[in-house]
């Protein structure tokens, strides 16, 4: 736990470095895609005292001067499969956005869908030394908080404070100078599987980067494609990847919950591959320019000509109706959509108040998705694209960007975790048996 506590602080004060030295990357290593994008930092901080815990003071103002993509190679349901070739495919990518930006990068801040992420509500209770909270209180309720045991081979993600009470006032965001007697807090924290991050970290440091920061794309996503009213009254957002859908829940600005399903865009590809017994590259394009989950009368009548493998055009030559490439595709989506619902209920996603649910990612632009979502999902449910940014290329303003943008506003404007705080050593968690109160349920 102290050498987790230790790594991530040393993440966290070299992304601090990066960030005043003025220009830092970041990476979304994704089963589909590889894009890196590159930040410069203007040195302006608008201090943000008044966010408190959540919003760090001082967010930096940046621009995008750097954009690439590359087809991803080596990733496997968000996981690096194969350490090679995702090392060359991340040094395609920041090469060619390094090229653009005119300008050299040693520091990257990476994010990724896979690694099973696993969500627990913590709780912790202090009395208060002095009437006044101060900083040191802050950290000793946040390493008063009853860590479960979340089993070998597993590591810490994320833990951020989500909501404190002082006395009987619940809801605060930042209880720093306030006056009272006991100081509770929930904190949200997300564990992952241990080799995957570690894969990713080796992965990074073969590509003479240095790894200044690690998120999950279930989480980036969610910032960036959210709005400010979603992100506070409860929303989900649901990532459609290629080899895995990520699911995050935010509400009062902080995400409180985080999963990943392994399944996405590229199963539906393979669908299409295999029942028109067409190349997966055929398969994508046909996905891509044809694709859809709502038939009509018209897409009987619709033909689609495609070709074979042998390179005898006319022996190979033969048409399908969208309707059939509609008839492929659609159980798949349904099933990553039931999937998706089954982990909405199982996190409690019905007790919130608000129940807006945001599609985004790449694989989230088949036409009448929203529709079918809405029906299956039963909630309101709206198509997300990610926030601009400065300097954003027109062509990275898409739902599959979403976690590659929401990752500058991770860089700029990271919300306080647990490292973040001075913790007293003989203070570290205990590991406990206990299980992770599901303290959303009850406090919202």
């Amino acid at each position: 736990m102290i050498e987790l506590y230790d790594s991530q602080r040393a993440m966290r004060n070299m992304r601090k470095a990066a960030i005043q030295r003025g220009v830092v990357a970041v990476l979304d290593v994704g089963t589909s895609k590889i894009a890196c994008l590159v930040l410069r930092f203007d040195g302006t901080e608008k201090l943000n005292d008044t966010e408190g815990v959540g919003g760090l003071a001082g967010q930096a103002g940046f621009r995008v001067i750097g954009a690439a993509t590359t087809r991803s190679r080596g990733v496997q349901f968000g996981e690096i499969s194969a350490m090679q070739e995702t090392e060359r495919a991340i040094r395609t990518a920041l090469k060619a956005a390094q090229k653009m930006a005119q300008i050299r990068v040693d520091h990257v801040i990476a994010c990724f869908s896979g690694a099973t992420p696993r969500s627990y509500g913590l709780a912790g209770q202090v009395d208060l030394e002095n009437t006044t909270v101060t900083e040191l209180d802050v950290s000793r309720v946040l390493s008063a908080c009853d860590v479960p045991d979340y089993g070998e081979g597993r590591e810490v993600l994320h833990a951020q404070p989500v909501n404190f009470a002082l006395d009987h006032r619940s809801g605060l965001a930042d209880p720093r100078g306030q006056i009272g007697h006991s100081l509770a807090t929930d904190m949200h924290m997300v564990t992952v599987d241990a080799v995957a991050v570690q894969n990713l970290a080796h992965c990074v440091k073969r590509c003479d980067l240095e790894l200044a920061g690690l998120a999950s794309s279930a989480y980036v996503s969610g910032i960036s494609a959210l709005v400010e009213d979603e992100q506070e009254l409860g929303a989900a957002c649901i990532d459609f990847g290629g080899g895995s859908t990520g699911v995050s829940i935010f509400m009062k600005k902080h995400m409180i919950y985080a999963d990943s399903i392994r399944i996405g865009g590229d199963h539906v590809t393979s669908d299409i591959s295999m029942g028109l017994q067409v190349p997966q590259s055929v398969a994508e394009r046909i996905k891509a320019f044809y694709g859809g989950v709502v038939a009509t009368g018209m897409d009987d009548r619709e033909m689609i000509e495609i070709g074979g493998e042998t390179g005898d055009w006319e022996h190979d030559r033969r048409n399908v109706s969208r309707a059939e490439v509609i008839g492929i595709m659609r159980p798949r989506v349904e099933e990553i959509l039931e999937e998706v619902k089954a982990t909405l209920d199982s996190a409690g996603f019905n007790c919130l108040p608000s129940q807006q649910i945001v599609l985004t990612g790449g694989a989230s632009q088949v036409p009448g998705l929203d529709g079918l979502a809405s029906r299956i999902l039963g909630q309101q449910v709206r198509l997300g694209r990610p926030l601009r940014v400065h300097g954003l290329p027109q062509a990275a303003t898409g739902p599959g960007f979403a976690s590659a943008v929401g990752m500058c506003l991770f860089a700029a404007n990271p919300q306080d975790e647990w490292w973040d705080f001075e913790i007293p050593t003989d203070r570290y968690p205990a590991r406990s048996l206990r299980r992770a109160v599901k303290w959303f349920k009850e406090n919202w």
